[in-house]
């Protein structure tokens, strides 16, 4: 390819010409035009450089060094490469009759890619301009794959974490179906969850994501063995010890999560049976250092539990259950979600039918 004859990308490329003398715009638009390029824009008030910038984004800016103006081609060169809008590794090629190491070397350390000397030499213009543009599509190309690959792997995790959370919710309704025939226990305990979340005023963001992550709060129950858990009677203490390891289980199983809906199912799979006074466990946690979306879970867990029956006891009142909240609140429950609770008509609502 000859110096004049256009590259592949002249079309395309859009080229900023900044320069106090008319003249040399003259010039330099001609030189371009006759090789190709198409995209030219240019200004002989150095002011305007940054504005230009940003309404016309150059792929490539020819800046002369030496003006008349307030302001030189140091400046401008300044502010054209560290302005933050738009950078993008835009190269800068200098206009300059003055030759001087000293010049240059003060060119390439503001950021200046090239120069260009007067008077001009049409080839070696379009010659330094080719290889700057060649250069900037080459990034400009390497960086919209790179972007393509971040937005595939992103998508193929997503689709991962997906796959896993429908795995462990297929698995924590086959869980329920252990202590409870009708498999309900986990969507009921998902929508009441969900209705405290959205009475205290969490935003509906975060009260889907607690709707979605609560029916995985008990899936750590798939390591306890039947004669524990669908015991009839009262469990001794070593009994219930290994209950109690369920929330651990849990917790171990759905660590690791990349996505903030894995995550937040592993905060309430281990903390849904934390106190608000500490008492409760693995790890007696104390009032707000339980997450909150545990203590909504432990609160429409207990709800659920006790008026529904269980292998070991008759389902509870309505009235009964919501007295027995009432009366634990600050001890076992955080006081602000019982008093969202007792702000909801559930006597009406057909969140805690089957």
């Amino acid at each position: 390819m000859s110096p004049t004859n256009a590259p592949r990308h002249t079309e395309a490329a859009r080229i900023l010409i900044i320069d106090d003398q008319a003249q040399n715009i003259s010039l330099l638009r001609r030189i371009l035009e006759r090789a190709g390029y198409e995209n030219i824009a240019s200004t002989t008030n150095p002011a305007e450089a940054l504005t230009l910038k940003g309404e016309f984004r150059p792929d490539l800016v020819l800046l002369d060094l030496h003006m008349g103006a307030d302001m030189d081609g140091f400046q401008v060169l300044e502010d054209l490469v560290s302005n933050p809008h738009g950078a993008d590794h835009l190269p800068v090629v200098m206009i300059t009759a003055d030759d001087s190491a000293e010049v240059k070397r003060r060119a390439l350390a503001l950021g200046a890619k090239d120069f260009v000397s007067k008077p001009f030499d049409a080839a070696e213009v379009l010659l330094r301009i080719r290889n700057l543009l060649e250069t900037r599509f080459l990034y400009q190309t390497l960086r919209n794959q790179n972007s393509e690959l971040e937005q595939k792997v992103a998508e193929r995790t997503k689709e991962l974490e997906e796959s896993r959370l429908e795995v462990l919710e297929r698995l924590a309704v086959a869980v329920e179906f252990r202590d409870d025939d009708t498999g309900n226990h986990t969507k009921r305990v998902a929508e009441v969850s969900a209705t405290l979340a959205a009475a205290i005023g969490l935003p509906p963001v975060t009260v889907d994501l607690i709707r979605r992550a609560a029916p995985l709060h008990d899936i750590g129950k798939v390591g306890i063995p039947d004669s524990i858990l669908l015991k009839a009677g009262p469990l001794t203490a070593a009994e219930f010890a290994i209950m109690k390891t369920h929330t651990v289980l849990g917790a171990q199983m759905l660590s690791d999560g990349r996505s903030e809906l894995v995550r937040v199912s592993q905060r309430i799979a281990r903390s849904h049976h934390e106190w608000w006074d500490g008492s409760g466990y693995p790890d007696k946690t104390v009032r707000e250092g339980t997450p909150l979306e545990a203590r909504i879970v432990a609160v429409a867990d207990f709800l659920d539990a006790l008026t529904h029956d269980r292998p070991y006891r008759p389902a509870w009142s309505l009235e009964d259950t919501l007295s027995e909240i009432s009366a634990r609140a600050g001890i076992h429950f955080d006081p602000q979600v019982t008093t969202a609770l007792a702000g909801i008509d559930w006597r009406s609502s057909a969140l805690l039918v089957a």
